[in-house]
């Protein structure tokens, strides 16, 4: 006899990256009851773990005009409809002196192929709009490339899907899946938490878990997914560097991307072949090449504080065995699984700018399978401004601590001034099936944990708060402080030098020395 949990709904969502909850939200508008699951929480993968760049396709244009062309009418559609996740910061592409005049030459007529604006500027009025770009200026064109809060974007999908009568559940993970006749009759998942298991039974199966979608596509037999893993170095500075995005003007490359984002920048990426999707960190190796290859477009990167380095997974639709990770395509691909099973797809590949797009044409497939007539409404519907996500945005605290005016409020991340009302509020009103929330996923809906100090005090203030409050009553938010410094390590551990380095001592003297953590027992290794 089964004794496990059912959950019944009519379109199951895997995978609570930006697509999923695209899916869920665009599911969601057309009337049909979906969940959303992810083994983790949200924006676990790539979501949470790129740059931030809404790209104008600039980067694309020599060789991908497809993707180009893509990036270019999903980044007005949201710059349009989701202005409150956007910064329009517009973007500078720099060639220096040691560039290909060629490709520079060529540059202008590319991005008119595909309807991008591209204005050249002149070297002394871009080195007066961007006092920290190099002397060694070639050419510069202006875009209009912005900067998006993935979290944020992320998050308000997911409200406006519950709203509409969607459901997501965090660290829940499909294990199997139950079949007969050509169809998925159940999702077996585990709860990661308790490690209790549950059936989910749905009429139709979205895949759309990002690096992982070739995984769990397997899981149902279908093996028509090919995906390249391609790892991505990044690397957050202390201080905001330029007010416009500043890419290198040649294809593309390491350390040719510069993303200011609020107080900081984000400086990227490597491509880097990977086998695994376990254990992804950023390495030394990488972390000097970023710097080494940016600074040739901003000097002071060789210099300034870096507080974060990070690692995500582009999952890429391979075409030729052996072909370049730079050269595969951005685009996105649309598996029906028509051959295997009729009631999955998997909806993979792409950038976080074509989020909505790849969500619009995998919930398309999926009403028509349902025999729903509702046409997509995400192209033109406003994404919502959700009360439960406004912590995201650096600086949140001047528009409602401040004028609040409370002082029993007080601050519990002095870098990001994240007060008691903010966790209030993450833990009354996101939707989330936890019953306690982590601080791991307090800090995902905050901006608490991401400046200077990554967590070394506002983690023990957080926790503290909470058990204050009677939320925590057991070990349990020790070992939540524990995972979330773990994490906020791996981090860390690659851009241990100057300042940071003393940053590290004062954090292993508070946690171990004074907090004793290193002897709390965690469900994940300690490092």
């Amino acid at each position: 006899m089964n004794s496990r949990k059912v959950i019944e709904t009519e379109a199951l969502i895997i995978g609570g990256g930006a697509t999923g909850a695209g899916v869920m939200r665009d599911l969601a508008l057309r009337g049909i009851r979906c969940l959303l699951i992810d083994r983790r929480d949200l924006c676990a993968g790539a979501s949470g773990g790129n740059h931030g760049l809404l790209h104008s396709g600039g980067r694309y244009v020599s060789n991908d005009s497809h993707a180009a062309r893509e990036c270019r009418e999903e980044s007005d559609i949201l710059k349009r409809l989701a202005s409150h996740c956007v910064e329009q910061t517009g973007s500078f592409f720099v060639a220096t002196n040691d560039d290909d005049g060629g490709f520079v030459s060529r540059f202008p007529g590319l991005c008119s192929e595909v309807g991008i604006s591209c204005e050249s500027i002149s070297a002394s009025e871009a080195q007066e709009m961007e006092p920290n770009l190099t002397k060694d200026l070639q050419q510069v064109y202006l875009l209009p490339d912005a900067t998006v809060d993935p979290f944020r974007l992320v998050l308000d999908n997911v409200a406006d899907a519950v709203r509409n009568d969607g459901v997501y559940r965090s660290h829940t993970e499909v294990v199997s899946f139950e079949m007969s006749n050509g169809c998925i009759t159940a999702a077996v998942c585990r709860d990661n938490q308790t490690g209790d298991l549950l059936e989910i039974r749905a009429q139709h199966y979205v895949n759309a878990g990002g690096a992982w979608a070739m995984e769990i596509a397997k899981l149902g037999g279908c093996r028509d997914i090919n995906l390249h893993y391609s790892k991505g170095t990044l690397l957050i500075s202390h201080d905001r560097l330029t007010d416009r995005v500043i890419h290198r003007l040649r294809p593309p490359s390491d350390g040719d991307i510069l993303v200011p984002g609020g107080t900081v920048s984000v400086l990227g990426t490597t491509s880097v072949h990977v086998d695994s999707l376990a254990d992804l960190r950023p390495t030394v190796e990488e972390v000097d090449r970023n710097i080494y290859e940016g600074s040739k477009m901003v000097p002071d990167l060789i210099k300034t504080r870096y507080i974060r380095a990070f690692a995500g997974v582009r999952p890429l639709l391979q075409s030729a065995p052996g072909e370049d990770d730079r050269a595969m395509t951005r685009g996105f691909a649309l598996f029906d699984h028509e051959n295997e099973l009729t009631n999955l797809v998997t909806i993979t590949g792409g950038k976080l700018t074509t989020y909505r797009l790849m969500a619009e044409k995998a919930a398309d497939l999926v009403v028509k399978r349902l025999g729903n007539d509702q046409r997509c409404k995400t192209r033109d519907l406003e994404l919502i401004n959700s009360e439960s996500s406004k912590w995201t945005e650096p600086g949140a605290s001047p528009r409602y601590w401040y004028k609040a005016d409370n002082p029993e409020d007080m601050i519990l991340c002095e870098c990001e001034m994240v007060p008691q009302s903010a966790v209030d509020e993450i833990v009354r009103s996101s939707p989330e099936s936890e019953s306690k929330m982590t601080l791991e996923a307090i800090a995902l809906r905050s901006r608490a944990g991401k400046g200077p100090c990554q967590g070394s005090f506002c983690s023990i203030r957080i926790a503290s708060y909470l058990y204050d409050c009677g939320y925590y009553d057991d070990e349990s938010g020790l070992r939540h402080m524990k995972e979330f410094l773990n994490e906020r390590f791996k981090g860390l551990r690659s851009i241990i030098w100057g300042q940071q380095a003393a940053q590290m001592e004062l954090a292993e003297a508070l946690h171990c020395g004074l907090m004793g953590l290193d002897r709390i027992e965690t469900n994940q290794d300690s490092d």
